[in-house]
């Protein structure tokens, strides 16, 4: 694989909270090699050590705190986590992203964030969910594109994007050719699965409707960051889908 296949920690949050250590061993038994966490200012240096113990990176980290009134002290989180890459995973009101007055405001709010981050060793992300894809806007050249090309536009070259391919899919976009068109401004990819609809829970990678292949090859330099948002069948269950996600991603990347 181009780089250690990471698990977004969302996908175990109640597990972590019952189990911390227990629940990352788990991950890194199953042959994860780095984590994804979604609460930065929750205990980061002593999930820092956790990690080192159990040899598993930090791919990068969610920061919905990002967008408050000091983001100082949230960059600060990021770094002790032992990672560059801070991602804004929500926060910003899904109605920006239907108009191109509000793509140009979600621009400048990160953009100047961009800034700050970049102080601290730091860059900034965004991550998307469906609201910003089913948006669509013509082009001068006659086509069509997501609220997410046209946000891409309107970007500092040093914010990146991390791309979640199931609500992609699921906003109505051609996931491989979104990410040839975004091209290196798409430094991660959540993977995940499932039937391609907003409510039903997730699958394993590879056992749902996405081209998982073909996402994987449109973007080959992106971090991987294996993702469920809800598993049917309770926390075994969780397990068994993520060794299963594991497996087949490392059977594409033996291909």
């Amino acid at each position: 694989m181009p780089r250690p296949l990471s698990v977004q920690l969302y996908t175990v949050r109640d597990r972590l909270v019952a189990d911390r250590q227990g629940t990352l061993g788990r991950l890194a038994a199953l042959g994860y090699d780095a984590v994804e966490p979604y609460d930065v200012l929750a205990d980061p240096k002593g999930l820092r050590r956790t990690l080192d113990d159990l040899g598993l990176a930090v791919s990068g980290a969610h920061a919905v705190q990002l967008l408050g009134p000091e983001p100082g002290h949230v960059l600060d989180a990021v770094a002790a986590l032992g990672t560059d890459l801070a991602i804004v995973p929500a926060g910003i009101p899904p109605e920006e992203f239907t108009s191109r007055d509000g793509l140009a405001r979600t621009a400048e709010r990160l953009n100047s964030l961009a800034g700050v981050a970049g102080r601290h060793g730091i860059r900034i992300g965004y991550h998307n969910h469906w609201w910003e894809i089913e948006p669509r806007f013509d082009t001068p050249e006659g086509g069509v594109r997501h609220a997410v090309d046209v946000l891409a536009e309107l970007l500092d070259p040093a914010v990146f994007l991390e791309i979640d391919t199931y609500w992609a899919a699921v906003g109505g976009a051609d996931v491989p050719a979104l990410l040839r068109r975004l091209g290196p401004r798409v430094r991660a990819l959540h993977l995940k699965d499932g039937p391609g609809t907003k409510e039903d829970p997730n699958v394993a990678v590879g056992d749902g409707t996405l081209p998982v292949s073909e996402i994987l090859a449109a973007a080959p330099e992106a971090w991987r960051v294996v993702e469920f948002d809800a598993c049917a069948g309770g926390t075994e269950a969780l397990f068994d889908a993520l060794a299963a996600s594991r497996a087949h991603l490392a059977s594409l990347a033996a291909a």
